[in-house]
């Protein structure tokens, strides 16, 4: 059997990936019900593949689509593409209809794809988006060098006090002075999952995984605590440009084993002693370009396959004096995290805030069981909290940790707006 990716070329397949589809609407976090959702080859778009509904939440079914090996992303070679590549349309009554061509599949990963509808009243055009290849298969500029640490004592500098993981970045599409691109609010968390999956394989270890997430979020958070490019005029935080910042593709695709890892990590960000800001942490494919006291993206490949740590293959590349820190702020959310889990047995007000947040996300997504909002944290909570895990993709715990207590706040915060910013 072979498969065709977006080239048109056909590739031999003999593995397999899964996708799931979120749709939702652009105002607010609505899940769309009975949205039709029909997958095809992109190198042949007439080639329907599978055509569903989207249940209550929004969501699809987990689908398993032919992959190339394994061991296709594995080595960098560039004669095999190691993802394969498929189109995503969904219509929905009163929703223009969404077109998504290059949606990238793994063998063995999960794809997450998440659909934004823009309701008719809202848009007069339908939506057609196209996710370019990868950085490690395509051909990208290689980054600019910059000075890891910025000067900050400079006239009319400006530096926010303290580290704060903002609520959204605005992502300019494009390089600095392209006055025609786009610019986008993008959630934080968000926009780091659409460029780890744009910039790393998802099949790698996951102490790749991690080193790689925590050097884009460093420098992300950077560009964020110096102000960098509004201090040059500009009305962005980053751009979508290699040369200048990372990859990232409006309405791209991200995968499950980088999205657990973004929910876990997404408070951190990298520091050198007596540096107040987190460090600018470039790097490369280590390949086609090589870059000294930089982070190599195929070298942390293989340094995760000799069971190195995060950390170890972020100081075999960054120097022995890296380390990871933790922001002082998480911004846009009710209350901050209560600093250890909540689980049967657990009380207080803590509680009684996640129940009344559960509650409230459960009014939209109906399949959440409605609980007591007392302080008190019994069977039923945890059941209500091994639902809200189930729908959006958290492991099925029962407990509310970090990554848990955050995504009730995130999806909170989504459906109690009138409308999202973007």
């Amino acid at each position: 059997m072979r498969i065709q990716n977006l080239r048109g070329t056909q590739v031999e397949h003999v593995d397999y990936g899964t996708i799931k589809i979120q749709v939702t609407s652009s105002v607010g976090l609505i899940p769309v019900e009975d949205a039709k959702v029909t997958i095809s080859y992109t190198g042949d778009p007439e080639s329907t593949i599978e055509q569903i509904s989207t249940n209550t939440e929004g969501q699809s079914e987990t689908l398993t689509l032919a992959a190339p090996p394994l061991e296709y992303s594995m080595e960098p070679e560039q004669q095999n593409q190691p993802y394969a590549e498929y189109t995503v349309q969904v219509e929905a009554e009163g929703y223009r209809p969404v077109s998504i061509e290059g949606v990238d599949v793994f063998s063995g990963e999960l794809s997450l794809q998440n659909v934004r509808m823009e309701p008719l009243e809202v848009s007069e055009e339908n939506k057609n988006i196209v996710i370019p290849a990868n950085t490690l298969f395509g051909n990208f500029p290689p980054k600019i060098a910059e000075a890891e640490i910025k000067p900050v004592d400079e006239s009319g500098e400006i530096v926010l006090s303290r580290v704060v993981v903002p609520e959204y970045v605005v992502v300019h599409d494009g390089t600095p002075g392209d006055s025609t691109a786009n610019d986008y609010y993008v959630r934080y968390k968000d926009y780091i999952k659409n460029v780890a999956s744009s910039e790393i394989y998802a099949t790698w270890p996951d102490s790749t995984i991690r080193a790689n997430i925590l050097a884009i979020m460093s420098f992300t958070l950077n560009r964020v605590y110096t102000e960098w490019y509004r201090n040059k005029g500009y009305d962005f935080t980053i751009t979508s440009s290699t040369a200048y910042d990372h990859k990232w593709v409006y309405g791209r695709n991200y995968f499950n084993s980088i999205s657990r890892v973004v929910d876990e990590m997404f408070g951190n960000f990298l520091s050198r002693p007596n540096v107040r800001q987190p460090i600018l942490t470039q790097y490369c494919d280590g390949q086609r370009v090589t870059c000294p006291n930089w982070l190599s993206q195929w070298g942390s490949k293989y340094l995760g396959d000799q069971n190195y740590s995060a950390i170890e293959i972020l100081r075999y590349y960054y120097g022995s004096d890296m380390y990871i820190n933790e922001a002082e702020e998480i911004s846009g959310i009710p209350a901050s995290w209560p600093r250890e889990n909540l689980t049967i047995g657990s009380s207080g007000s803590k509680v009684r805030q996640m129940q009344e947040q559960l509650n409230r996300i459960a009014q939209v997504y109906s399949s959440i069981p409605r609980i007591s909002a007392d302080g008190s944290y019994g069977p039923a909570t945890e059941a209500a909290v091994k639902q809200f895990q189930s729908v959006f993709g958290l492991p099925q715990t029962g407990v509310v940790d970090y990554a848990t207590w955050y995504k009730i706040s995130e999806i909170y915060v989504g459906v109690t707006r009138i409308a999202e910013l973007y």
